[in-house]
């Protein structure tokens, strides 16, 4: 499946193109956090901080399907190239403050921000990647305004806007935080909360159409903020089953946890039998066909919905390129066994 991602970013007339401009985006934020990121001068060896190496695991396809889909509807929008690649680097900074968050939230070390930093400190990393990130913002955003690419009134937006934007989603974490203490329904996981949590991330990319741009058409906007919210909250399915142990030993809101709540006494019954042999990473989810199937099911016509959504708007991609692209991401999330379960 791997290989059918790279052969369809190759052959694509926009995922293709848009891929590249990932990396020139990529190029610009790491460098200039290159520039950025390095302790004064005098300071001891031993508590010097700068840039890691910078692999070039970082510009390949599998590590940018969504940020290639985000930057693709900037040519779906026909915006201009300048802007194009100003906006693919505002939203590699939003990967930064996310992945760093959740890292903190989730004691997890996803690295968005290769560091060299004696010592073994998983949370300050991720601090410093969330200053570094506000910094390499700046600079951006002032170089974009000094070439005339955008307005100092522009920027102003921009800068302010970056972190409204991500203040539901952040709040719909914060409720977690401690814990829930009782699962909703499970549409109401879906449609409300994974829309917040999830969702929400997937409108990044309009951060700029929806504040500075004054020319893209309206229908196409729409189409392309449909096609990114279904194609997310397909996403956040197959999170959620990939997931199961660790949403229920923390409490954490679950699409599948709320259907076997609802719905499933039986498999409530077996969760809470295993519930002192597993762990945060314990793959569970083939305990539970009753319930994952169906849900792998829904997941998948939101991934391909989306994909024909954004199709409409100009992707040019069709039936049997979505549903490559679709299965693709069981694998990429974690769950690709699911790919054999799928109804026809």
């Amino acid at each position: 499946m791997v290989i059918a991602i790279e052969k369809m970013w190759q052959q694509e007339r926009v995922l293709n193109p848009a891929f590249e401009e990932c990396r020139i985006c990529l190029e610009t934020v790491f460098k200039n956090a290159r520039d950025i990121l390095h302790t004064p001068a005098g300071t001891p060896t031993e508590f010097e901080v700068r840039l890691g190496d910078v692999s070039t695991e970082f510009y390949e396809v599998r590590k940018n399907l969504f940020s290639t889909l985000f930057q693709s509807v900037y040519h779906l929008l026909k915006i201009e190239k300048e802007r194009r690649l100003l906006y693919g680097k505002l939203n590699y900074l939003f990967r930064i403050w996310v992945t760093s968050a959740d890292n903190l939230l989730d004691n997890e070390d996803k690295i968005v921000v290769p560091m060299e930093m004696n010592g073994s400190s998983r949370v300050m990393r991720q601090v410093i990647s969330i200053m570094l990130a506000d910094r390499i913002l700046k600079k951006i955003i002032d170089d974009a305004v000094v070439n005339g690419v955008i307005t100092e009134h522009d920027a102003s937006a921009l800068s302010n806007k970056s972190l409204q934007i991500l203040l539901p989603s952040a709040a719909e974490e914060a409720s977690e935080e401690g814990g829930i203490t009782s699962r909703p329904d499970a549409d109401y996981v879906l449609n409300t909360i994974h829309r917040l949590k999830t969702g929400l991330l997937f409108h990044i990319p309009f951060l700029g159409p929806d504040n500075i741009e004054k020319k893209i058409s309206k229908q196409s906007l729409g189409l392309c903020k449909e096609g990114l919210m279904s194609f997310g909250l397909g996403c956040q399915i197959l999170d959620d089953i990939r997931d199961i142990s660790k949403d229920y030993l923390e409490k954490r809101h679950n699409y599948i946890l709320s259907k076997i709540y609802s719905d499933e006494p039986i498999c409530l019954a077996k969760l809470s039998e295993i519930e002192n042999v597993i762990d945060g990473s314990s793959n569970i989810f083939d305990l539970f066909p009753e319930v994952v199937h169906p849900s792998a099911d829904k997941a998948m016509r939101l991934l391909t919905d989306g994909l024909l959504l954004l199709s409409d708007a100009g992707l040019g991609v069709g039936k049997q390129m979505a549903r490559v692209l679709a299965l693709s991401m069981f694998n990429v999330l974690g769950v690709g066994e699911l790919t054999q379960c799928l109804s026809a």
